[in-house]
Parts: structure tokens; sequence; C-alpha cells
């Protein structure tokens, strides 16, 4: 069956969630473009996002997302990764839900946990406790997350392609953002 997207879809969640992979099966599955704020923001500052929260601190890397994710909202309509963090900032939800549709995907902790320990490549998580760091951002995001237009629930045993299906599936229930050509 043929799609026909209406407006940017918005993969918001925790690191580890799965947004860029599964970001990438929604936009192949749809047959439009897919974009990753984050490699946006590495790309206009030439370096890492972990280098950018260490030399310039995490408040200016949020001022750039937001710009970034601002300027991809204008583009054509597409499937969008963004960071862990930018949904927690009110006024990406806001941009996010006037010009896209924000799609949680909620995996739970372990499976997060799972995913991201053997990583160094997360900034927020170069504690002494990843971990506990991890369950603290967690416990403070998923509430924030829960105001997302869609949510979809991960599984451990769901492969990237099962929960792209799975998105596809609940964005057939808004046909603002997608109906069937």
């Amino acid at each position: 069956m043929g799609w026909k997207l209406r407006k940017s879809v918005v993969m918001v969640g925790m690191m580890g969630a799965g947004k860029t992979a599964v970001g990438k099966a929604v936009a192949q599955i749809l047959g439009v473009g897919f974009r990753d704020s984050d490699a946006e923001i590495e790309a206009a500052a030439n370096m890492t996002i972990a280098e950018i929260f260490a030399r310039d601190g995490e408040d200016f890397f949020r001022q750039k997302e937001r710009q970034v994710i601002a300027r991809l909202l204008e583009e054509a309509p597409a499937i969008l990764s963004t960071g862990g963090g930018a949904y927690m900032a009110e006024g990406n939800r806001a941009l996010i839900s006037s010009r896209g549709v924000a799609v949680w995907l909620d995996a739970d902790l372990d499976l997060l946990w799972s995913r991201v320990r053997h990583r160094d490549t997360r900034p927020l998580l170069k504690t002494p406790d990843p971990r506990a760091t991890l369950r603290q951002l967690y416990e403070t995001r998923v509430p924030i997350y829960a105001l997302s237009d869609l949510s979809v629930k991960a599984q451990a045993d769901y492969s990237v392609h099962d929960m792209a299906e799975k998105v596809v599936e609940a964005l057939t229930a808004r046909p603002d953002v997608l109906e069937a050509k």
C-alpha cells in the first residue's frame, strides 16, 4: 500500500530507544526522507555531540538543537529522529506538535540499559554510576515523553523492522499525518 505523509513524524524517547534505527526503517517503509537532528548538529558544528557538550555545555547544545529541529520541521514531511533530551524543552514540544507529530518509542529501563551500557558516546552517562544516571534521566523524562501525540511500546524481542511496523500502525490512526494513497 502506498502512503502520503502529511506531517513530519518526530521520533522521541530515551537514548537507546531506537529513534534513529527505527526512524530510518519507518522512512523506508513509507518511502519518505529521514533526518536526524543530532547528525545535523554534528555536521553544522563539525564536532560530535560529546565534543559540543564538553566545549560549550548542555545549554549551548540545547539552543542549537532547537534551531535545527525548527529548520528541519520547515522542510518537506519526513521522519525526524531527535536526541533524547530534545523533547524535554517545552518550546520543542510545542514546535513538534504544531508542525508534526511526536511518536514516543517507549522502552523500559532494563532494555535501554542493555542497549547503551557498552557505548561511550553518551555524554550524559559519563558519570561514576551510569546506570543510576540513566535511571534518574528515565524517571525524569518518562512523564514528559508521555505527553507525546502517539506512543509505541518497545519489547526486547522486537526487531527494528517490528518496531517500525508498530510505528506505521500507530500512524494509520492519524489521517492528518498519514493517509493511504
